[in-house]
């Protein structure tokens, strides 16, 4: 099957971001934890030395299989197939302890979305299935026929912000007593019956789609488990950046970043001077966005979020008082 073109976000804030200095090729360690189509990361090559490594991980069988090809040809990266959320652990499995930058891209990509096998789409007839790892979990079509009413309204509401959860919730339910949800677009269909009204251009089922999605990959809690391996992962001097397309992300690594910007509070009632406090574990937060030209060109870039912050020198005393 060919391969679905995918147009990389942010592409060159993201490998400036990771690589400061354009003029000479950088050494040490790096990360792509989601490779996906191997956007950023074949950019990311072009800046790094012949000495450097990168470490590619993906879920997903194809982008494995893409991954596995570039590692082919340019012995700098090594491909690992596996979630963003056990980077930790997959990184030990190769020796590596420590590493001058880490790159997560959140979200579905491009080819994910536009096949309409991957059940993603809620424009294209699919199985039910979206998970990001065809090779093992649960699908779509098999939580929707298991869970409660509850789980199901809990789940639609938590990850899609769905105000409509919970009459979608009862729809599903129903149909499934008559027979099982197993297509993309009969799920489409129905959640449209149950959604009153939607935001200008927006599809009545993108909130359910999304949240379904969520919630079968583990998205938001493999992001927590990799936000808090990328601090204990990252050199100092080293970088996290982060690119997000919903406010549930951004507004998770946006406050993990803030709170790792700020000394703890219990460090105010220690009888210390200032030049003895330690340094925060992050600093020099940014936020970025796509410029007006990128998002002409990619409409899926609208909603993109790129937050960097770098790694300081600081003492345990953040892990023991934090």
């Amino acid at each position: 099957m060919a391969d679905v073109e995918h147009q990389t976000v942010l592409l060159d804030e993201t490998v400036r971001a990771l690589v400061s200095d354009a003029n000479t090729p950088a050494v040490g360690v790096f990360v792509d934890a989601t490779f996906g189509r191997g956007g950023h990361a074949k950019a990311l090559l072009e800046r790094l030395d012949s000495s450097a490594r990168l470490y590619v991980i993906d879920k997903d069988p194809q982008a494995v299989a893409v991954a596995q090809a570039l590692a082919s040809k340019d012995s700098r990266v090594v491909c690992i197939h596996g979630g963003f959320g056990q980077i930790r652990e997959l990184l030990a499995a190769h020796d590596v302890q420590a590493v001058d930058g880490i790159l997560m891209d959140l979200g579905v990509s491009s080819p994910q979305i536009d096949q309409a096998q991957r059940g993603f789409s809620f424009m294209r007839d699919g199985p039910l299935d979206m998970r990001m790892d065809t090779s093992r979990g649960q699908t779509a079509a098999q939580w929707l026929a298991t869970a409660s009413l509850d789980e199901v309204r809990e789940g639609i509401k938590g990850y899609g912000e769905e105000r409509f959860a919970l009459q979608i919730a009862k729809a599903i339910v129903a149909r499934r007593a008559q027979r099982p949800l197993e297509r993309t677009l009969e799920l489409a269909e129905l959640v449209a019956t149950a959604v009153r009204t939607r935001e200008k251009g927006q599809h009545p089922a993108t909130r359910t789609f999304q949240a379904i999605r969520i919630h079968i990959n583990r998205e938001l809690e493999e992001l927590d488990c990799a936000l808090e391996a990328a601090l204990d992962l990252l050199k100092p001097g080293g970088h996290l950046a982060v690119i997000s397309f919903h406010s549930l992300e951004d507004r998770r690594v946006k406050q993990f970043m803030q709170a790792a910007a700020r000394l703890p509070a219990a460090l105010a009632r220690l009888p210390l001077r200032e030049d003895q406090l330690p340094q925060p574990l992050l600093s020099d937060l940014q936020r970025l966005r796509p410029s007006p030209e990128q998002v002409s060109h990619n409409s899926r870039a609208r909603s993109a979020v790129l937050r960097v912050a770098r790694r300081t020198t600081t003492s345990a005393v953040h892990r023991r008082i934090g």
